[in-house]
């Protein structure tokens, strides 16, 4: 009997099929996601969606089938078909859903879902009673058996796919995968329907059941709003979830963020940054625990004691300066290693300094243990390190203390520190036992950086100014500011002293702070006598540190009515090269209010060049360290002269300092350097000194002042 298809009503089941195949894919995700009871409601819902869909498709199908009768289809094996669609569909996205789906749980679900598609349609089919029974070609039914079920594991795939994809991606996926899913259901049916032959001459029995093309309307409207409100309910339920999901990740990213807050809070404050060890704070803490326990124990008549090492690195500070800070940090964590592995489970190891560490002893029975102890870490210590492909040695100091046989527990640390330093006195590498004459060296320290705490208000810190002269002119063009301490009953201490104390005791900022007010003001007192000249200062390590320096020096040079380039920062080239960004971070800040910059000591450090020539500096300072051998040593003069070709060839200006002979001035000469400073020139001196000489009241023989500088210099 002759066949044809209403295209209309074809294309109309395809777009079902995709819409379905969509609506399922959104449903299997819901069904994944959500917890157990919610997702077996969206499993129910996505079997009824699904086997609907799948159903209308296929009923749909049947009605663009047009032969010459009136075909009609009984009810009830209709509504067999229905179910069995969903009961594929059912079993479809349960596997699916499954924590464990891998090719078994693929080939079941493939098999199951497609004989109940297969099941579907023919149950379908055999809802159309006819006089004579519909014949069907095998071979077609086989093939349309296969499609449903590579459609079916097709469908699967996809749905384990499409668990794992999220954002914009995911809409391109699904709607991939629907038009895939979609055009292999038609497939199936139409390949089905075309297996079967209705007889010549045939009547359908079942015309009088469902039929009509008012049943197709009222099929495909329920069916497309079914779906329709199915997809816009779960798109609701995403939005709300995906609502959800971000306020309670933005929670937990809150409170993950707060409780990394509140542990680098106490990272920071109970331990050393660079090797992770506890500091001083904490390292105090712990002895006033283990002096309380000893001294409970002890009532006990148990005869319990416990040792303070103090280990100072020796010749630390040269590889500091020779390799760079990089490598000296390196060595610390290393050394900090070390002493960690030498100690036991309940010993204490602290970094309280530059390369400083402390060793806390708890329950040793006499000063043996702690010599012990020393020897391994004088041991450990001296092997060699390996930085930056070199074997570097060093050795340490250590000082040594016992509890309660070495002074009350008030000055065990600052015993144990002066032990350290009568081992170093006596050469280093080696350990000292405190002895009651070697309190006075600690006493001595503590009262020296307590009178540098005063020093400033009592007026004991000032400026002295050595001139810079400029090579070719062989006149005064600027001035370096130098720290003195001048202190009531030990006249002028040394600034290798003090500096050194400041550093140690956490006084530096403070002096780097006063330098700055007092340069700038300095400057303006001179201005308003017409001598206008640049002044250097050094700027320390611990202040390129400190946030909001450039912002400190541009309010002193704004509180004093002082123009910005007639100061000078210098830093010296081994700080500037420790941590290149924030260096070159406050470099630029600096250039930025208009400081002049220049790295000083030169050639002492490990520098590169290719951060040298980054940093915005407009002058290098060469060491004196190579001036002092410059008459004697070819290779001082050989590494001062590529120095000065270096600076020019990069724009800067070269100073020597330390310039104290005549032959040494006339080789700097013959090298074309900028600016030479030193005692052959002048001494440091006090601000007055230096503006008497500027008006006329200079040594025989001295350097005269450039005009550039003086204006109009008023006596």
């Amino acid at each position: 009997m002759p066949s044809s298809y209403n295209p209309l009503v074809v294309a109309a089941s395809i777009a079902i099929a995709v819409l379905a195949s969509f609506v399922t894919l959104d449903l299997a995700r819901r069904v994944r996601l959500a917890n157990r009871q919610i997702g077996r409601v969206w499993w129910i819902s996505g079997s009824m969606v699904m086997g609907t869909g799948i159903w209308a498709m296929h009923f749909l199908g049947m009605q663009a089938f047009q032969l010459p009768i009136t075909l009609g289809y009984e009810g009830l094996m209709t509504l067999a078909s229905w179910v069995a669609a969903v009961i594929a569909s059912g079993i479809a996205l349960g596997l699916a859903a499954m924590p464990n789906f891998r090719w078994p749980q693929l080939t079941l679900g493939a098999l199951t879902m497609g004989g109940g598609i297969c099941a579907m349609h023919y149950i379908g089919m055999h809802a159309i009673v006819m006089s004579v029974p519909i014949e069907w070609d095998p071979v077609l039914v086989l093939v349309s058996v296969l499609v449903a079920v590579l459609a079916s594991a097709t469908a699967l795939t996809l749905f384990r796919v499409l668990f794992h994809v999220r954002g914009k991606r995911l809409f391109a996926l699904q709607t991939l995968a629907s038009l895939i899913m979609g055009v292999a259901i038609c497939g199936m049916h139409y390949i089905g329907m075309s297996a079967a032959h209705f007889a010549q001459g045939a009547l359908c029995l079942s015309a009088d059941a469902l039929a009509g093309p008012e049943l197709t309307t009222v099929i495909l409207i329920t069916t497309a709003m079914l779906l329709i409100s199915t997809l816009f309910t779960t798109l609701l339920d995403a939005r709300l979830q995906s609502t959800a999901f971000q306020l309670n990740q933005s929670l937990q990213e809150s409170n993950a963020r707060l409780q990394n807050a509140n542990a680098e809070l106490q990272k920071r404050a109970f331990a050393d940054p660079l090797t992770n060890l506890p500091n001083r704070l904490l390292f105090e803490d712990r002895l006033l625990h283990a002096l309380l326990r000893m001294e409970r124990t002890n009532h006990l008549g148990v005869k319990e004691r416990l040792g303070i090492l103090f280990v100072d690195l020796d010749g630390f500070k040269p590889i500091n300066d020779s390799f760079g800070h990089a490598a000296g940090d390196q060595i610390l964590q290393s050394a900090a290693q070390r002493l960690n592995a030498q100690a036991r489970n309940s010993d204490t190891v602290a970094r309280v300094g530059g390369d400083e560490f402390l060793v806390l002893l708890e329950d040793v029975q006499d000063i043996t243990a702690c010599i012990t102890m020393a020897n391994r870490i004088l041991k450990s210590l001296a092997e060699p390190f390996q930085v930056a492909g070199k074997e570097l040695q060093i050795t340490c100091s250590i000082g040594v203390v016992v509890h309660p046989d070495h002074g009350d527990r008030e000055h065990l640390i600052a015993n144990a520190d002066a032990a350290m330093y009568a081992a170093k006195r006596n050469g280093g590498n080696g350990y000292a036992v405190f002895e009651p004459h070697m309190g006075g060296d600690a006493a001595e320290q503590l009262e020296l950086q307590n009178d540098l705490r005063h020093a400033i208000q009592r007026g004991q810190i000032s400026l002295h100014y050595q001139p810079k002269i400029d090579a070719e002119l062989g006149q005064i063009i600027g001035a370096e500011a130098l720290l003195r301490w001048n202190h009531p009953t030990r006249g002028m201490v040394s600034p290798e002293v003090f500096i050194a104390l400041a550093e140690r005791f956490g006084i530096i900022n403070a002096l780097g702070n006063w330098v700055i007010q007092e340069a700038c003001r300095q400057l303006a007192q001179w201005k308003q006598t017409g001598l206008n000249m640049r002044v250097a200062i050094n700027l320390s390590v611990h202040q390129l540190r400190e946030s909001g320096l450039a912002e400190r020096i541009a309010q002193a040079l704004e509180h004093q009515g002082v123009d910005a380039s007639m100061l000078l920062c210098e830093i010296t080239e081994s700080v500037a090269m420790e941590d290149t960004q924030a260096t070159q971070r406050t470099f630029e800040e600096l250039r930025r209010i208009g400081v002049y910059l220049s790295i000083d000591d030169f050639g002492t450090g490990y520098s590169s060049l290719n951060y040298l020539r980054q940093l915005p500096a407009q002058q290098l300072k060469i060491d004196r360290s190579f001036i002092r051998d410059l008459e004697t040593q070819g290779d001082a003069r050989a590494v001062v002269d590529a120095v000065v070709r270096l600076a020019h060839a990069l724009g800067l200006r070269v100073v020597a300092e330390g310039v104290e002979t005549a032959g040494q001035r006339d080789i700097l000469l013959a090298m074309h350097c900028d600016e030479l400073q030193g005692y052959l020139y002048a001494k440091p001196m006090p601000a007055e000194t230096l503006l008497a000489w500027a008006q006329g009241q200079k040594p025989d023989g001295a350097a005269d002042f450039s005009d550039s500088v003086m204006g109009s210099l008023t006596c």
